[in-house]
């Protein structure tokens, strides 16, 4: 029987796991663990200077070119499953390069990232901030693209929409609309997500503080209480104790 060849995606995975355990480092691999209270596993590589991230970033990049944006996705969901954090890290800036050809195909693809492991904060707000939020901002995928991401079984998916939706911030925008489209997120369960969305309401209430008090005032008795710790960061004392939950039993009904 033949044997069938690997991939090219599974070709690029099986070179960067050699040299990742070929330079594993148990002790730098502990370094940042106290940041990730869901979980942390490294090969102990994140020094911005080590060359895992600088020489051998681009020869592997050079070298793989011809995957293209899709090709280096479908590498993304095999080395996201490994749940080392610099495998992880690395698929995101190598997608990054095609950040001009990345549309609502792409994010629909993007989406076997999640299942496939980005398990931590740090993975899901670099994703948002380098590429996920600029795209979106630049009209290259919508809003709509992005919605069914809100119903995701992940929760790191589900807080993907709140991060990647500060790249909207930056521009003239319609603030109730944003609200209203990330409202079925303050019931959400995860810690994570709560606090993906008080980012999003603290810089959203920067921006326009009138409609975001409005909104948060609706859901100060109900909503977890960690998104308005940080929704409401940025805010004076007085102004910040308009948001206090009522004492159990007195809750509006909604």
């Amino acid at each position: 029987m033949a044997v069938r060849k690997p991939s090219q995606a599974a070709a690029l995975v099986a070179e960067i796991r050699d040299y990742c355990r070929a330079h594993h480092d148990p002790a730098g691999a502990q370094r940042y663990a106290r940041y990730f209270k869901e979980g942390y596993d490294a090969w102990g590589m994140l020094d911005p200077k080590h060359e895992f991230f600088n020489a051998r970033q681009e020869e592997w990049f050079t070298k793989y070119q011809s995957l293209g944006l899709n090709g280096f996705i479908e590498a993304g969901a095999l080395l996201f499953e490994s749940g080392k954090y610099e495998e992880g890290a690395i698929a995101i800036r190598f997608v990054k390069e095609f950040a001009e050809q990345f549309d609502a195909a792409a994010l629909e693809r993007m989406e076997s990232w999640f299942p496939s492991g980005v398990r931590n904060w740090a993975h899901t707000d670099v994703l948002c901030g380098t590429l996920l939020g600029p795209c979106l901002a630049s009209g290259r995928f919508t809003l709509e693209d992005l919605a069914k991401w809100k119903e995701s079984p992940h929760r790191f998916q589900r807080r993907a929409v709140p991060v990647t939706m500060l790249d909207l911030l930056k521009k003239p925008h319609d603030t109730a609309a944003l609200l209203e489209y990330v409202r079925p997120l303050m019931t959400d369960a995860e810690r994570v997500v709560h606090q993906g969305m008080g980012w999003f309401l603290r810089e959203a209430w920067k921006k326009n503080a009138k409609p975001v008090e409005a909104f948060l005032l609706k859901w100060k008795d109900t909503a977890p209480r960690l998104i308005f710790q940080y929704a409401t960061e940025k805010m004076a004392p007085a102004a910040k104790a308009r948001f206090k939950a009522a004492p159990k039993g007195r809750g509006a009904k909604k």
